[in-house]
């Protein structure tokens, strides 16, 4: 018989709730979304002005004599969503190691649907802006969330066969690095090449620590944030990028092998039931807790950095971050008295025409043609259904976008930007939910 759990009244009725919520795959695009929803109500509401001047609230730390002062909206953009970029970073690293991207024949599909979803968007865009003030938003509906889409096709359960969840996954993560790409390339300021070398410095710095055997994540976050990050801040190059670069120096490879974990803790655990505590007290011997004590060190050894690092940030970034993120800049004030904007247009059918055609066009293409097989569970329905998904760009599109306009050159784009951006996840999201719930878990 398993034995029982001495959990008290907290535990059982506030702390085990709250756990098993936070653990669910959907958790996440919920709270995002209720973020999102907060700051569009304040937005339209006889308190957008106050809501609004929170987060042009200046903030300055120095350094000596070198001081950095940007408005809350700008800490959370270029500081905050660092974080965020680092476990996409982690994500990534994760997925090319051994990953669904380690193998150039499992790589492949997602990696030409993501490029599919990221070229036929910023087509679109060109087609109702291009040669306009505003054209520079092209990168604005290249973007795919890939915590709203997963949630959305997570709450569908086993009507979605896993293959197609981790085709939606690894195509997020690829979708997620041509963004950095885009950002590092085109979204960048005039660079300051003494920081910018700096940055570089470090980054190289790390990757020399990493081969040497170094796994302190303490020293590398050091670096990391201390280092790399402020370097590029101040280099024009934006910040978010040095969280990317940094997550790749973190090491990937743990202490101790699968074998030897296998074999000690195994031989750790008969040593603790081969304990026969004197007192028949419920408190442990000194000898058990030296044991439990062998035991955590083992387990933290068994886990490679990054992917400890993923694990533990993951509910920071989820629950705090991306949240924070939404209610600052999802507030957007709906009004379309003045009429639809091209922006607007250009922004919610590229998300929404250009991400289907790029997605599910290209990719039953190049199955038909076969090039590459079909993956197993895959449908064209189905795959016709995560097409929608992909157009569900809310939290990276929302990013791109404040990096996009000039806002005292044109200070409408950012919202008429975020208004196609809403449009486009909320009706992709509700089509693509639709479409998958009527395939089920078969084979046509």
């Amino acid at each position: 018989m398993e034995p029982n759990l001495n959990l008290s009244p907290v535990d059982k009725y506030i702390v085990k709730p709250i756990n098993q919520f936070i653990s669910q795959s959907t958790t996440g695009g919920i709270v995002l979304f209720v973020a999102a929803v907060i700051a569009i109500f304040f937005a339209n509401s006889p308190w957008a002005e106050a809501y609004s001047s929170i987060w042009h609230h200046e903030i300055g730390v120095s350094f000596g004599d070198l001081e950095l002062k940007m408005s809350l909206h700008h800490w959370i953009n270029d500081g905050l969503m660092a974080i965020f970029f680092f476990v996409v970073g982690l994500e990534l690293k994760r997925e090319l190691t051994n990953g669904e991207l380690a193998s150039p024949k499992k790589a492949m599909l997602p990696i030409i649907a993501a490029i599919g979803g990221m070229v036929f968007p910023a087509l679109i865009y060109a087609i109702f802006n291009g040669g306009t003030d505003a054209a520079h938003g092209w990168g604005i509906p290249m973007a795919t969330d890939i915590a709203f889409a997963l949630g959305v096709m997570y709450l569908l359960g086993n009507k979605v066969p896993l293959s197609l969840k981790v085709f939606l996954t690894a195509l997020a993560i690829v979708d997620d690095l041509g963004a950095v790409l885009v950002i590092a390339l085109f979204y960048t300021s005039d660079l300051n090449l003494m920081y910018l070398s700096i940055g570089i410095g470090l980054f190289i710095l790390l990757l020399l620590c990493n081969k040497l055997g170094f796994k302190s994540t303490i020293f590398y976050a050091i670096i990391g944030i201390g280092g790399i990050w402020l370097a590029f801040l101040l280099s024009g190059v934006h910040a978010t990028i040095a969280a990317v670069l940094a997550a790749f120096a973190i090491p990937a490879n743990a202490r101790v092998n699968e074998g030897y974990f296998s074999f000690k803790i195994n031989e750790l655990r008969e040593r603790f039931f081969a304990i026969d505590p004197k007192d028949k007290q419920p408190n442990l011997t000194g000898e058990q807790i030296h044991i439990i004590e062998e035991m955590r060190e083992l387990t933290k050894d068994a886990l490679p950095p990054s992917q400890r690092l993923e694990h533990e940030m993951h509910g920071f970034v989820s629950f705090i971050v991306m949240p924070i993120f939404a209610l600052c800049n999802a507030a957007i004030p709906i009004s379309i008295d003045g009429g639809i904007s091209a922006v607007t247009i250009g922004v919610a059918l590229g998300l929404l025409v250009g991400k289907v055609i790029g997605v599910f066009g290209l990719i039953a293409l190049i199955i038909k043609l076969k090039v590459v097989p079909k993956p197993e569970g895959m449908t064209m329905r189905n795959l016709l259904g995560v097409g929608f998904l992909a157009s569900i760009g809310f939290t990276m599109s929302l990013f791109v976008t404040e990096l996009a306009f000039d806002v005292n050159k044109h200070p409408d784009f950012p919202d008429q930007a975020k208004l196609g951006i809403i449009v486009a996840s909320l009706v992709g999201g509700l089509i693509g939910f639709f479409i998958l719930s009527k395939t089920g878990n078969t084979k046509k």
